[in-house]
């Protein structure tokens, strides 16, 4: 799979932290893995990775949190749309926690994912933020 694959799947994954309970969360990681397996062959070095990685950012949710209510001058991330703000987790960890993926990489997948699963403002902020993010 290729690495924007995994990165959607991992952005989806993270989707569902906004709408379910932590408890929850370790069974519906298991939900959404047979999902995918169902669609499509899926590798378990993918599988490892897409969970890896997910419970990783998972970790750095405070951190990240913070960092972006401090990028998002005015905007608190309780009243940003839930796509954006899981769009925004995701780039913030690849920046600052994941020395695999140059900064401007994870900006222009966070705007591709903020394209594909966003509405029409959701590019441009997410490239706002983010560009925020990186002078800091």
């Amino acid at each position: 799979m290729k690495r924007r694959e995994l990165r959607e799947h991992i952005f989806q994954l993270l989707f569902r932290v906004e709408f379910n309970g932590q408890e929850e969360m370790a069974e519906q990681v298991g939900l959404y893995v047979d999902d995918m397996k169902e669609e499509q062959q899926v590798s378990p070095e993918d599988e490892a990775y897409i969970a890896g990685k997910y419970e990783k950012i998972v970790e750095q949710l405070p951190k990240l949190d913070a960092m972006l209510e401090e990028a998002s001058k005015g905007w608190k991330l309780s009243r940003m749309n839930k796509v954006d703000l899981t769009v925004l987790r995701l780039a913030a960890y690849e920046m600052k926690c994941d020395e695999d993926i140059p900064e401007r990489v994870a900006i222009n997948e966070a705007v591709e994912l903020a394209k594909k699963f966003g509405g029409d403002e959701s590019p441009a902020f997410v490239n706002g933020v983010l560009g925020k993010l990186t002078e800091r």
